[in-house]
């Protein structure tokens, strides 16, 4: 059984999109074990408590160092044996010393075709805001490992988006969810559970 942490900052649609694939039985070998938010008031807590999942909420306000925060959280991933760490919407970086230790067992979706519109600033309405700005003609979004840059680990699965010229930015994430961000994270995830995802020369390789 692989466990999952998803961490969360906002609404949880991604959380949602893998509690959904886990209740028609389409990751068989997976369970959410907790939800973690930097933010109390996020929607994404009610999804977790809907669904009988332990959840918290960790603010790094709430310590008096860094490296207070950085172990009182690498104990709670500890604590619920977590074995993959689903960034799914966390506005926050994670402290090295977590990636470090989770190295190629943090994942991250972001809604965009990195190398494109990532990176520093690029999250959230932003990212569609910068694609239609460009002009570009398609979008979509990632999955990928989490090193310690900025969207710059081993990418895992890619999915592409059609930009509409009456798109708004709304309309181009609601797109870019419902097309690809739903759909390549659970995909991304029953993968990693089958022993099917190795990273080679920081390429990552998927095994038939």
């Amino acid at each position: 059984m692989l466990r999952l942490a998803v961490l969360v900052s906002g609404g949880g649609t991604n959380l949602q999109a893998l509690i959904d694939e886990i209740d028609k039985g389409m990751l068989p070998n997976v369970s959410i074990e907790l939800v973690i938010s930097s933010n109390k008031n996020a929607y994404a807590l009610e999804r977790a408590n809907a669904h009988n999942i332990a959840n918290t909420v960790i603010n790094k306000k709430n310590y008096h160092t860094s490296e207070q925060y950085e172990e009182a959280f690498l104990s709670l991933l500890n604590d619920h044996q977590i074995d993959l760490i689903v960034l799914a919407g966390f506005l926050l970086i994670l402290p090295l010393s977590i990636v470090r230790h989770y190295s190629n067992r943090i994942i991250n979706v972001h809604p965009s075709l990195i190398p494109s519109f990532c990176g520093m600033g690029f999250y959230g309405l932003k990212v569609h805001e910068a694609a239609l700005a460009r002009g570009v003609k398609l979008t979509g979004a990632t999955v990928h490992f989490v090193d310690e840059g900025t969207d710059t680990g081993p990418i895992i699965l890619q999915k592409a988006v059609e930009v509409r010229s009456e798109d708004t930015p709304e309309i181009l994430q609601k797109r870019v969810m419902e097309e690809a961000e739903w759909v390549i994270l659970p995909q991304a995830v029953r993968l990693i559970s089958e022993n099917r995802v190795r990273v080679k020369n920081n390429i990552v390789i998927i095994e038939k």
